[in-house]
């Protein structure tokens, strides 16, 4: 159930509900159904606007205070404030309840967007960990997007071809404003729990190290450990070690008359057949075929 304080709107606001058979086709459209926009509005100085769903939406609710204040309360956690040139973010099936400051009334750009792509945005960029401060720049390419999807919408409701434009300018603005500003603080920390395991790993390179110790020394559990570096690497944090060995390997066949053996052991592996193997593996060439290779 939604109740709703003030019912017959506000001055010189915007709102567009998109029909629902509109989103019916929309959500079986190979172009728009992972991500589309299902309401869209702005509400200007909006003096007692009050929304509460305790069962949550079926949308992802974005909203972007542009003046004024308000306030949020999502998931059964604490209420929190929403102030000028921030962007709050409900994920759907999250009950929630938010309204207006009674002194200082939001100004809010807001919509709401369907689709499991919209899921997985939120999720990427941390946008549901609570509201996140726009630059100057976000806040004016946000208000920007927003007013051209609006007169889209509104103009020309039943275009496949305008909303799937529509659908693709949201899915931009969200990877930018996840780039520029949500992704910021959370990426930097992932950035050091990183560089803390590659040093590790680097400084290591003459031994055996074992996921556990790394992990430990990280600060992170294994499997956060082992996400971390598929999400930025692509591989395991194991496996990337032993590309660091083997890149390590690479220079000193290149810069030095070590032996094939002698190499094997600088970088901890004591068995010349088993590195050749693994060295080939990852280059392409053998040892001996990758040192009579012309560099530079």
């Amino acid at each position: 159930m939604e109740m709703t304080r003030k019912q017959e709107g506000f001055e010189a606001e915007k709102l567009f509900v998109l029909p629902e058979y509109m989103q019916t086709e929309l959500s079986r459209s190979e172009l728009t159904r992972d991500l589309y926009v299902s309401d869209i509005g702005y509400f200007p100085r909006a003096q007692h606007h009050y929304r509460e769903r305790p069962e949550g939406s079926s949308s992802h609710i974005f909203i972007f205070c542009s003046e004024g204040e308000g306030w949020i309360e999502a998931g059964g956690n604490q209420t929190i404030a929403l102030t000028p040139n921030h962007l709050a973010v409900i994920p759907a099936a999250t009950p929630h309840r938010y309204g207006a400051s009674t002194h200082a009334p939001w100004s809010i750009h807001w919509f709401h967007l369907q689709g499991s792509h919209a899921a997985e945005f939120i999720r990427m960029y941390g946008m549901d960990e609570g509201p996140v401060h726009l630059p100057a720049f976000a806040q004016s390419e946000f208000k920007d997007v927003f007013n051209k999807c609006y007169i889209l919408l509104s103009d020309k409701t039943y275009s496949l071809p305008i909303h799937t434009h529509v659908s693709q300018s949201i899915r931009q603005l969200i990877s930018s404003i996840g780039i520029s500003a949500v992704g910021t603080a959370r990426d930097k920390k992932r950035e050091q729990y990183l560089e803390i395991s590659i040093r590790y790993m680097t400084d290591r390179l003459a031994e055996s190290i074992r996921l556990p110790e790394l992990a430990k020394h990280t600060g992170l559990s294994k499997q956060h450990l082992i996400l971390l570096f598929n999400e930025e690497t692509g591989i395991p944090p194991i496996e990337y070690f032993l590309r660091l060995k083997i890149q390590k390997a690479t220079q000193l066949l290149s810069l030095t008359g070590l032996s094939i053996k002698e190499v094997a052991a600088s970088i901890g592996i004591s068995d010349p057949y088993y590195f050749s193997r693994l060295f080939k593996k990852m280059t392409g060439s053998s040892p001996s075929a990758y040192r009579s290779i012309p560099k530079g």
